[in-house]
């Protein structure tokens, strides 16, 4: 799996802008605390809270990424602590963050202890793809797409501040089609 990421992320690519759900809800986001970009790959969206000026913290299974995310931090002149993990098989300690932010990763195993990582009163940012998805671009495999409002299910325990899920409803040539988009709060 490494080898796989590593080969994306090689060559000229770079950061590029956060993913639209912490983009645009930016300002849900607490003035402290201790975040983490979940599977961040080249890290935009840590570095958009390392600039909030949250403690922020990036782990992938690809040091390829997180080098090329520490090259930028460093260009910034922003601080994001990088971690090589196997998410999938390292999930975050319970209570350990006041963010996570979580695009384009699927590992429905490990929900329950992303719920417990968050601290309460913490915020979980979380988009990725659809099974209703309109585009090619994305997974194919059903595996990887979330079934219609799954992710109200999976993060159950908590309190839901912002969902969107256009999927094939109204105007298809309009909207953001092909991603679920999440914000929760775990209770105090």
């Amino acid at each position: 799996m490494q080898k796989k990421w590593d080969a994306a992320y090689s060559g000229d690519k770079q950061a590029g802008d956060a993913r639209w759900v912490l983009k645009q809800n930016q300002h849900l986001l607490p003035s402290t605390g201790k975040s983490l970009d979940l599977a961040s790959g080249l890290g935009a969206n840590a570095l958009l809270l390392a600039g909030k000026g949250l403690e922020s913290h990036a782990w992938d299974i690809s040091p390829v990424a997180l080098e090329k995310l520490q090259q930028s931090a460093a260009s910034q002149g922003l601080n994001v602590l990088t971690e090589h993990r196997d998410i999938e098989q390292q999930p975050p300690a319970p209570e350990s963050f006041n963010v996570i932010v979580i695009s384009h990763f699927l590992y429905r195993p490990i929900c329950n202890e992303l719920i417990a990582a968050l601290k309460p009163g913490g915020l979980l940012f979380y988009q990725t793809y659809h099974q209703n998805k309109l585009s090619e671009s994305g997974p194919s495999s059903e595996k990887f797409l979330l079934a219609p409002q799954e992710l109200l299910t999976l993060f159950a325990p908590l309190e839901v501040l912002f969902y969107r899920e256009d999927g094939r409803q109204g105007d298809l040539e309009q909207g953001l089609r092909d991603i679920t988009y999440f914000i929760g709060r775990k209770p105090s």
